[in-house]
């Protein structure tokens, strides 16, 4: 940056003087060719090439990691036949040094590479991939180019533009944050569309969705909003999610205030029609500094999506406060081959699952006592991890073998983490300051474009805001002790007591089912435990063997099945059971209602003083 704007004022020094002006030299882009039309054993073709080269030898790369994942995906596995080829067509030497590496000699005759790319949704178990940061390739009807799945980069090549070059049918259209530079028809059934970027991260960080168009717009204030939808079956169009991403992403812009500038958002909602045959089969979102993938399984009923989407997309658009607005340099300079990981996990996704889940309570989306019951869960589930496990130590060596299963308590004790920060920046300020206030004088000081030093951010809090912060940074977050989470709920009038508590259908928790599996692999209602109010109500029994439900088949093979088809139920609907009791075969039939069960629920305490009052309006409605 401090070479352009030198340049820059050597330029205008220049014209000052009445001397020649001088033009900056054109740094030639790396043109990257994707060709969708001719597709060759679910595969299809890709070229990069380079341009000038000045070294003897290069190193090309496929990702090995990428942004978002904290895993290891080794897109390189997916690339057949890499070749290298000179100005005349001949082939150029070229080592494979591993999965996702390889050297090539002669450089300086380097005229491109060429490989063809398989997706990764029709490797068994997806090798590991969240579907999420997956590729899609189903000729003539959808393309999920993940970027980082497909075009590779050369080392000391990654901060020069790329051109991407996109041969596709013509009856297939884009749906991406990225603006088409140019698009022109080749002939009656191919079209070449063409988008330029200005560095490698920015391919990677614009994912494209080809499929006939199923496309809906709506604006946020300055902000147009793009959502681009591929359901294989048609069960679903862009027209159902409309209002409730229309709301959401509303009421996140108003959460957000002047915080925000983005300009233009996109999500690509993709639908898997036979999750793990074939196609995706796990799902969720990634995030993007402009967009977000969304894979969601396609037999979901429409309510129940669209509240899974508003949890999972409102995720998703607040990273543009972090890491893609406020990040480290091991973020902003990420080496996708060998990354170095940032400690501030807590911030990039526990903050951020933090403001997906206060903005509803803020925008009046969800009451109180449901915010409430989110908080409860967490920490209930993040209990199973290691509570006194360093946060930064865990987030820093999450790729170890030691550290990585212990990823998901990012969205859990993360979250509680920017609770309790959020809640005591509101104690400490008299209910002037809080999180998010913290985070816009961050996006301030930093931006997408100036990354802070990964050791710095604790201290550069701290002179924000107080010297108590600083030390809840050093005993909670980097240190090894574990939140007292209800001297916080004190703090704000909450408190634990027995209560009604919502409950799934089938689990009373993530991992306590009100179900267990017989000899015969049945399903039976277990009789150790209390049931909930939707069995009491129906009239089950606790060692009912369910046989059907409203007249499906359920047994152990297909278990999971009836977690998931429950999902779809909406109180009052109709419910019928086929159910053997004590060797009788009867029929059961009732209405659904929500279930609940007792147990200890995060409350608003009965008799709370003025300052608790005052402190929780302040954290839940400021």
């Amino acid at each position: 940056m401090k070479k352009i704007i030198y340049s820059l004022a050597l330029t205008a020094m220049a014209l000052g003087c009445k001397t020649q002006q001088v033009s900056e030299p054109v740094v030639q882009p790396i043109v990257a060719t994707l060709d969708l039309v001719n597709v060759k054993d679910d595969k299809i073709m890709v070229t990069v090439d380079p341009g000038e080269i000045n070294t003897e030898t290069i190193i090309f790369y496929i990702p090995k990691t990428v942004p978002g994942t904290y895993s290891t995906s080794n897109y390189g596995v997916y690339a057949e036949d890499l070749k290298a080829f000179d100005r005349k067509g001949n082939e150029l030497p070229v080592t494979v040094y591993d999965e996702n590496s390889w050297g090539i000699e002669n450089a300086t005759r380097l005229d491109k590479v060429t490989y063809w790319m398989n997706d990764t949704f029709d490797v068994d178990g997806e090798g590991g991939i969240y579907s999420m940061a997956g590729t899609n390739i189903n000729e003539g009807n959808n393309f999920l180019l993940n970027l980082h799945g497909f075009v590779g980069y050369f080392n000391d090549l990654t901060e020069v533009p790329y051109r991407l070059e996109i041969t596709r049918p013509n009856d297939l259209f884009a749906g991406s944050a990225l603006d088409i530079t140019e698009s022109s028809q080749i002939n009656a059934v191919t079209t070449k569309d063409i988008f330029n970027v200005n560095r490698y991260f920015e391919v990677t960080d614009n994912p494209i969705m080809y499929a006939v168009p199923d496309t809906v717009s709506f604006k946020v204030d300055e902000m147009d909003v793009l959502l681009h939808v591929y359901s294989p079956t048609n069960k679903f169009n862009a027209q159902d999610f409309k209002p409730a991403m229309e709301r959401m992403i509303t009421a996140q812009k108003d959460f957000l205030g002047e915080i925000d500038s983005t300009d233009k958002y996109a999500i690509l909602l993709y639908l898997s029609a036979t999750p793990g045959e074939g196609d995706a089969s796990n799902f969720g979102a990634l995030e993007h500094h402009t967009s977000t993938v969304v894979v969601m399984p396609e037999d979901m009923g429409k309510e129940a999506l669209n509240e899974s989407l508003t949890d999972i997309v409102s995720h998703e658009f607040f990273h543009i406060l972090t890491p893609l607005g406020v990040h480290s340099k091991e973020v902003h300079y990420f080496d996708y081959n060998d990354p170095q990981m940032s400690r501030h996990l807590w911030l990039y996704e526990g903050v951020t699952e933090y403001f997906a889940n206060l903005f509803q309570v803020n925008q009046g989306l969800i009451t109180p006592q449901e915010f409430y019951d989110r908080m409860q869960e967490k920490i209930v589930v993040s209990g199973r991890f290691d509570d006194t496990m360093s946060f930064t130590e865990m987030s820093q060596n999450i790729l170890k073998k030691e550290f990585k299963d212990s990823y998901y308590n990012v969205y859990l004790k993360g979250a509680l983490i920017g609770m309790a920060l959020d809640i005591r920046l509101r104690e400490l300020s008299n209910g002037e300051m809080g999180l998010l206030d913290l985070m816009k004088q961050l996006t301030t000081m930093y931006g997408k474009d100036k990354p802070f030093e990964d050791e710095e951010l604790f201290p550069v809090i701290t002179e924000l805001t107080y010297p108590e912060i600083g030390e809840f940074f050093n005993t909670y977050v980097s240190g090894n002790t574990p939140i007292p989470y209800n001297e916080y709920f004190q703090k704000v009038g909450l408190e634990m007591r027995e209560g009604e508590v919502p409950v799934d259908y089938f689990l009373q928790d993530p991992s306590t089912p009100y179900i267990t599996v017989n000899a015969e692999g049945e399903i039976v209602l277990r009789n150790d435990m209390p049931l909930n109010t939707f069995f009491k109500e129906v009239g089950l029994m606790g060692g009912d063997i369910i046989k059907t439900i409203n007249e499906k088949p359920y047994n152990v093979q297909n278990v999971y099945d009836l977690i998931n088809d429950s999902v779809n139920w909406s109180v009052g609907d109709p419910v019928s059971f086929t159910i053997e009791r004590n060797g009788e075969e009867l029929q059961v039939e009732g209405k659904v209602i929500e279930p609940m069960a007792t147990g200890m629920r995060l409350m608003e305490t009965m008799n709370p003083n003025s300052e608790q009052m005052e402190l929780r309006h302040s954290w839940l409605k400021s």
